[in-house]
């Protein structure tokens, strides 16, 4: 029997470089976040931006929205210089990009990326006018765009056009479809009078996010139809807890397999006072859950059940993907590959055994009424059996052996 390939092709884009990373081009897909601080408060932007790169953000925005913000930019990035964070900055415009890119060159040279939404840059004259200087920007400083158009914030002049055009038709077309159309030509058509001004297509990357999952999807898949534009994707104001992040799944999860998107923001309300990490995080279990990418070692565990009322399993499941996490930062510069690493922490012999024997290395504890006894697998052998009081450091000194003996070191 012939099984289908578990994903399509991606979708061909054109690569845009942005500070040091790779977006679109075949390149894997990109995972970005942004900050809640206020930009002007240089120290504490350059602390989150730090937290959120080393957690795994390969680009971080900033809101760039006053003249005090812009002229902290470049302050931001000499303090993020000195912390050893070389992570690409992408400046977040709306209103009033045009004059701050003006008054504060420094700013705009010490940017990696604009982000421009179309539907904020003015009216009418003023609005070409006003896009086209921040193009001139971009050129000028050899700087990517991403043209980011947002449901709440599309293009109303554009809308209103298209809206009289589809009245006018012997069979109007649904009004949703109409905006849908006005997210996209927006995007699309704004993209091309870049070009127009200078810019190359290997500068520009599209985004048209709505903050419902099947629109999203609409949206998207007619727009990688349309154009060859590196793609962004994200479920905007996705909201917060596991809405937020179920929401934002079940939307780029679909786009993801239809091979469309080169990078991603999981856009999540955090918890006050939470880290801002969170979105991070999400964003890498997505794409390490679907196969697209590895970043961290991840921890099969069964979820529960009668056999397993103690719980000890849960905690140690716990412990240890917290552990990897932690030690990522370190592993990932000595031994090559051990991202890819698969762990099994499971909670009685039903599925215990054979899920740990499929693990890189596993443990099978014992379920209610079972042999107080936990048998470890590596590479689907038995290799010792655990018991007594200290299983749990026990199995995670057999882990960090078995990574010093599996994985060759940079």
């Amino acid at each position: 029997m012939n099984f289908p390939a578990p994903f399509k092709p991606r979708r061909d884009s054109v690569a845009v470089k942005v500070g040091n990373i790779t977006v679109g081009g075949g390149a894997p897909v990109v995972v970005q976040s942004m900050t809640n601080t206020d930009t002007a408060d240089e120290i504490n932007t350059a602390i989150q931006i730090a937290e959120l790169a080393s957690s795994g953000s390969e680009m971080v925005r900033i809101t760039v929205n006053t003249a005090e913000a812009a002229a902290a930019v470049p302050g931001i990035k000499a303090r993020l210089k000195h912390m050893g964070i070389d992570v690409p900055l992408v400046g977040d415009f709306h209103f009033n990009g045009h004059k701050l890119l003006s008054q504060h060159p420094e700013c705009a040279q010490a940017l990696d990326k604009y982000r421009i939404n179309p539907g904020n840059v003015g009216r009418g004259k003023k609005r070409d006018e006003q896009f086209a200087t921040m193009i001139e920007f971009a050129i000028k400083y050899n700087k990517p765009v991403r043209i980011g158009v947002n449901w709440g914030s599309m293009d109303q002049e554009l809308l209103a056009r298209l809206m009289d055009e589809n009245a006018q038709l012997p069979e109007p077309r649904d009004p949703k479809d109409v905006m849908f159309e006005t997210v996209i030509r927006s995007a699309i058509d704004s993209a091309k009078q870049a070009e127009d001004i200078g810019l190359g297509k290997d500068k520009i990357i599209l985004s048209c996010k709505m903050s419902d999952v099947q629109d999203l999807i609409t949206v998207y898949r007619e727009m990688a139809q349309r154009c060859d534009y590196a793609l962004h994707l994200g479920l905007t104001e996705a909201g917060m807890g596991s809405k937020g992040i179920v929401a934002s799944t079940a939307a780029l999860a679909v786009l993801l397999h239809d091979g469309i998107g080169d990078t991603i923001r999981i856009s999540l309300t955090p918890e006050p006072g939470a880290s801002r990490t969170k979105e991070v995080i999400v964003a890498q279990e997505i794409l390490q859950t679907m196969g697209l990418r590895a970043f961290v070692p991840l921890v099969t565990a069964c979820p529960g059940c009668g056999r397993t009322s103690s719980s000890y399993f849960q905690e140690l499941a716990e412990k240890i993907q917290n552990y990897l996490r932690e030690q990522m930062p370190v592993w990932k510069d000595q031994y090559q590959g051990v991202e890819s690493m698969s762990v099994a922490v499971m909670g009685c012999v039903v599925n215990g055994p054979g899920e740990s024997k499929h693990a890189n290395i596993g443990i099978s504890l014992p379920g209610t009424g079972e042999t107080p006894v936990a048998p470890v697998y590596e590479d689907g052998e038995k290799t010792v059996t655990l018991k007594g009081d200290h299983i749990a450091e026990e199995f995670q000194e057999l882990l960090n052996k078995y990574i010093e003996r599996t994985y060759s070191k940079h």
